[in-house]
């Protein structure tokens, strides 16, 4: 998982680089990260393993909306989501997006949230399905 998020950073950092630019540990970081997530109860933690190694991953995180909002359930937050490589995402991607909302629904949620950059044009298409809506972009810039 580690690795898969090293890729991901590295290309894109190669968009936006200081928005997206790795800290001196952060694999070291990222694993003592993701050995946290996996030990919390709010947690749901998929991988797609084959012979190789992992093909993908996804975390998503339950919690509540914040108070102004009321969508009637947990929200769960897709932030660590990654494939080995774009060609994958129509069908691991998918595959970890439906594991993951499965067990969400299972556990509460009434809505996913799904954290993708602008550029990465492989995963947005895979996001842009029924049941899914952009519903928000970010803008960076300096300070």
């Amino acid at each position: 998982m580690v690795a898969l998020s090293a890729a991901k950073r590295a290309a894109y950092a190669k968009v936006l680089p200081r928005f997206w630019r790795a800290a001196a540990a952060a694999d070291a970081q990222q694993a003592e990260w993701f050995q946290q997530l996996v030990g919390k109860g709010n947690a749901i933690v998929l991988v797609s393993e084959v012979a190789e190694g992992l093909d993908g991953f996804a975390i998503g995180m339950l919690h509540s909306a914040p108070p102004v909002y009321d969508p009637a359930g947990l929200t769960c937050t897709i932030d660590d989501f990654c494939v080995r490589e774009p060609l994958l995402w129509p069908t691991v991607g998918v595959a970890l997006l439906h594991g993951v909302r499965a067990q969400a629904r299972a556990r509460g949620a009434s809505q996913v949230v799904v954290v993708c950059g602008r550029h990465d044009t492989a995963k947005r298409t895979m996001l842009d399905r029924p049941g899914l809506s952009l519903a928000s972009h970010w803008f960076t810039g300096r300070a």
